[in-house]
């Protein structure tokens, strides 16, 4: 196997410096560069052309989330992996609408940053329980029960429902989903607003992360 390549991209060197020596006895990682500043990541990706870029923008005073849009833009091929001190629900939102194949928060074990390596490597998703355990929190609705909020399991959906939830969450398209499922496309539409519905969540990304924590499709940190 090839190694991974990865350049790093913080602020904060210490930071930098702790991520190299996690990664010192990984032989199949390979940090090519480092990135102080949004300037020397954009020379750098565009000369290195990285498998993934280790990133945070939380308190920095050079990055910030957009720069994983820009960078995306310009090397569509290279996955961003985001560790980050940012427990900001809005925020975590913002970093996965950018492009982040995976979040993890500056809690993480060795073991579970080093797997996150490598499943972003393999085009995989990860995201650890604690980032899960932002997106999915039901704080907004002020009026409903702690028990209520807390629930995510899927025996609230149908069984079409969940067939539904787990074709979305592989990414299957909505006209190749209605042929796999012998349905029009606008009962695939009526099935998504009923699912988002019951859920009270509002967007794919929450729907994915819905079907990652109830363990409707695999996590990549199950392996």
């Amino acid at each position: 196997m090839e190694p991974v390549k990865v350049v790093l991209a913080d602020a904060q060197y210490l930071a930098r410096a702790g991520f190299r020596h996690l990664f010192s006895d990984e032989e199949r990682v390979m940090i090519v560069d480092e990135a102080a500043t949004p300037a020397q990541l954009e020379t750098i990706v565009q000369a290195q052309q990285p498998d993934i870029v280790v990133f945070d923008y939380f308190n920095s005073e050079h990055y910030d989330i957009q720069d994983i849009c820009r960078i995306k833009g310009i090397a569509p091929n290279t996955r961003f992996l985001v560790v980050t001190a940012d427990h900001d629900k809005s925020n975590i939102f913002k970093v996965l609408e950018c492009g982040a194949s995976s979040i993890l928060t500056k809690h993480c074990s060795k073991d579970e940053i080093i797997n996150a390596v490598y499943a972003t490597a393999r085009k995989e998703k990860f995201f650890c329980n604690k980032v899960l355990d932002i997106i999915l929190e039901k704080h907004l609705g002020q009026t409903e029960s702690k028990e209520k909020e807390a629930n995510c399991a899927p025996s609230s959906l149908t069984a079409r429902e969940l067939e539904v939830v787990e074709l979305i969450a592989q990414g299957v398209t909505t006209k190749a989903m209605a042929e796999q499922l012998h349905l029009s496309t606008h009962t695939i539409y009526t099935h998504r607003k009923n699912i988002m519905k019951k859920l009270g969540i509002n967007s794919v990304s929450e729907l994915i992360l819905y079907a990652l924590n109830a363990g409707i499709v695999k996590s990549s940190n199950s392996n």
